[in-house]
């Protein structure tokens, strides 16, 4: 089942919802969608789980509004679509930069109905380096990829996505995944790409009220393994499982791993 929702005025999400069970809510990375979670939308429901996947503004089938890139918008809109389908006990997963807004929805709007929040390769609590926190990219190096995608949009996502995982792919894979980010929009690309260089999350970590599992490839050239040992450090109830063998797409570079520990845990 597909939902169209209203998050804002005029702003509507494009959801994917498939199965029955335990919800388990994804948020997927920059620049992509929900269909990055193939490998866990194929498997989750036959497990007897529902897969909810959001496509956030500006991205995949969503609504592409010229503003509302912002954190605390975006995770707003997954507060709106989480009561629409009066989620109860649901698991959320934030995958790079749907890291920060799972956090930022966890500590600004979750109520009881969250049971658990999974960090995946997270984008937070900062991507970009900062006083006290040397980790990320240098903000002038978000500012080239935002100019580079101001001048040539597919070529600088094809250059971002080089790095994105650590197995072997086809070409017809990384044509797939390219597909995904150009089906985005610029201006919500560019706008959200400023969103990851400002914001930082440092102070509010310490107020996430739900178990936490991080999750983190060792070989990761788009966040940091770092910024998950962080997280671990400052978030009260948190576990971290390295995946060795991944890059930053773990959902594809281990996908059985990733898949199973999901299970494990909704078990």
């Amino acid at each position: 089942m597909s939902h169209y929702i209203e998050v804002d005025h005029q702003v509507e999400l494009y959801v994917e919802d498939i199965g029955e069970g335990q919800p388990i809510v994804f948020l997927h990375g920059w620049p992509l969608n929900h269909k990055m979670f193939e490998y866990q939308m194929n498997e989750l429901p036959k497990q007897g789980y529902r897969f909810i996947g959001i496509d956030m503004r500006g991205f995949g089938k969503s609504d592409k509004p010229a503003s509302g890139y912002d954190y605390d918008t975006l995770a707003h809109d997954v507060k709106t679509v989480t009561q629409y389908l009066q989620l109860k006990d649901f698991y959320l997963v934030g995958f790079s930069m749907g890291g920060p807004i799972a956090v930022r929805y966890a500590t600004k709007y979750a109520g009881e109905e969250l049971a658990h929040l999974i960090l995946a390769g997270a984008a937070a609590p900062s991507f970009t380096k900062r006083d006290g926190y040397p980790y990320g990219m240098e903000t002038e190096e978000v500012d080239e990829l935002i100019e580079a995608i101001k001048n040539d949009r597919p070529a600088a996502l094809k250059d971002f996505g080089s790095g994105f995982y650590h197995s072997e792919l086809s070409v017809s894979f990384e044509e797939w995944f390219l597909g995904l980010g150009l089906e985005a929009s610029a201006h919500g690309t560019i706008a959200c790409a400023e969103s990851l260089r400002d914001e930082d999350l440092r102070h509010e970590l310490g107020q996430i009220n739900v178990p936490t599992l991080l999750i983190h490839g060792k070989k990761d050239e788009i966040c940091d393994f770092a910024f998950s040992e962080v997280m671990d450090q400052n978030i009260p109830d948190s576990t971290l499982v390295p995946f060795e063998n991944s890059g930053h797409g773990m959902v594809y570079d281990e996908k059985e791993k990733f898949n199973q520990l999901l299970i494990d845990l909704l078990k």
